[in-house]
C-alpha cells in the first residue's frame, strides 16, 4: 500500500484535508504530555543529564530509520540546515526546562504561549506580507486561554525563570518560523534533517553533564526508563519528524497556533494521571483556546490561499 494510500485508510472520510493540521494537533498532545515525564525524571537526574538520554534515544532511532532506508548522505547546505536547527532545539529544550525550575508552572505556561504571537510577526516580516488583523486577535484569545488555564494557582512574581521561558519561547518562534523558510519546496530529507537535530543535542548535552548522563544511566528504574523512551521516541522523534513534514506542508503561523494547544493537553494529562484538578476558570480557559486555534487557523488558511 502507498503512503498516499495509507493516509486516506487512517482518516475518516472528509479529514483528509485536515490531515496536517491534525498531525500538528497530535504533536502539541504528545508534547503536553511530556511535562509530567521531565519532571518525574528532572527528580532523580540532571536537566543536562535527562535531555542528553532523550536525544541520544531519538538518534539511535533515526539512525536506524536512516539506514533502513538507505537515505542519502546530507548535502553541505542539509548538514548546516540540520545542525542550526539542532542548535535552536535543544536551546529550547534546556531554556524551558532550566525556567520551570526557578518560576511556577503557571508563568511558565502563560509565557511559553507567546509563541503563538510572536511566530506570525517574525513570519509576516520574513515573507514581508502581514496576517489579517483578525489572526492575531485570535491568537491573544488563545494567549488569554492559556492564562486562564494554568492560573490556577495564582501567577508568581516575576523572576530569572520568567526570563528564561521567555527566552525559550523567542528562541521556539524563530525556530519555527527558520524551518519554515529553510525546509519548505526544497528535497532535503526530513528524517536526515531531523538525524542531524538529534545528534546536535545528544553532543551538547553529553558533553554538557557526562557525569550526570552515566549516574542517570546506572541507577535509572524500569519506570523511569519507559519515561526516556517516551521523550525520546514519542516526543523527540515522531514529534520532530511530525512538525518538520507538516511545516513543509503549511505556515509558520498556522503551525504555531496549532501547537499553542499544548497546555490543554498538558492539563488533561494531570489531570488524568497526576490527580490535578481542573476548575470553571480552567474549562473556559480551554475553551478559549480551542476557539482561537480554530478561527485563527481558518483566518490564516484564507489568507494564504487569496491571491496576492
Amino acid at each position: 500500500m502507498t503512503a498516499p494510500l495509507v493516509r486516506r485508510a487512517l482518516l475518516p472520510r472528509g479529514l483528509g484535508r485536515y490531515r496536517v493540521d491534525l498531525v500538528l494537533l497530535l504533536v502539541a498532545a504528545v508534547w503536553g504530555g511530556s511535562y509530567l515525564s521531565a519532571k518525574v525524571l528532572t527528580e532523580q537526574a540532571s536537566v543536562s543529564a535527562v535531555l542528553a538520554l532523550r536525544f541520544l534515544v531519538a538518534a539511535v532511532a533515526l539512525l536506524i530509520v536512516w539506514i533502513l532506508r538507505r537515505e542519502r548522505l546530507p548535502s553541505r547546505r542539509a548538514l548546516g540546515v540540520g545542525v542550526l536547527l539542532g542548535a535552536t532545539q535543544a536551546s529550547i529544550l534546556w531554556l524551558e526546562t532550566q525556567g520551570v525550575a526557578f518560576t511556577s508552572a503557571t508563568n511558565a505556561g502563560l509565557i511559553i504561549s507567546l509563541t503563538i504571537v510572536v511566530t506570525p510577526v517574525l513570519e509576516s516580516v520574513a515573507a514581508r506580507r502581514w496576517l489579517p488583523r483578525p489572526f492575531f486577535v485570535a491568537a491573544v484569545l488563545a494567549v488569554v486561554g492559556v492564562a486562564l488555564l494554568v492560573s490556577g494557582n495564582g501567577f508568581a512574581q516575576p523572576n530569572v525563570g520568567d526570563l528564561l521561558i521567555l527566552a525559550a519561547a523567542l528562541v521556539r518562534s524563530l525556530h519555527v518560523t527558520m524551518m519554515g523558510h529553510l525546509v519548505r519546496g526544497r528535497g532535503d530529507s526530513t528524517i536526515t534533517l531531523t538525524l542531524l537535530q538529534a545528534l546536535v543535542g545528544a553532543v551538547v548535552f553529553t558533553a554538557f553533564d557526562l557525569p550526570g548522563l552515566v549516574s542517570a544511566v546506572t541507577t535509572f528504574d524500569l519506570a523511569a526508563w519507559i519515561g526516556v523512551l517516551y521523550l525520546g521516541l514519542a516526543c523527540s522523534v515522531f514529534a520532530f519528524l511530525a512538525q518538520m513534514w507538516a511545516i513543509r506542508r503549511t505556515s509558520a503561523a498556522r503551525a504555531s497556533l496549532l501547537m499553542g494547544t499544548e497546555p490543554i493537553w498538558a492539563v488533561l494529562v494531570g489531570v488524568s494521571l497526576g490527580s490535578e484538578t481542573l476548575g470553571l476558570v480552567g474549562a473556559a480557559g480551554a475553551i478559549l483556546i480551542i476557539v482561537g486555534t480554530f478561527w485563527g487557523q481558518r483566518i490564516e488558511s484564507s489568507h494564504r490561499l487569496s491571491p496576492g
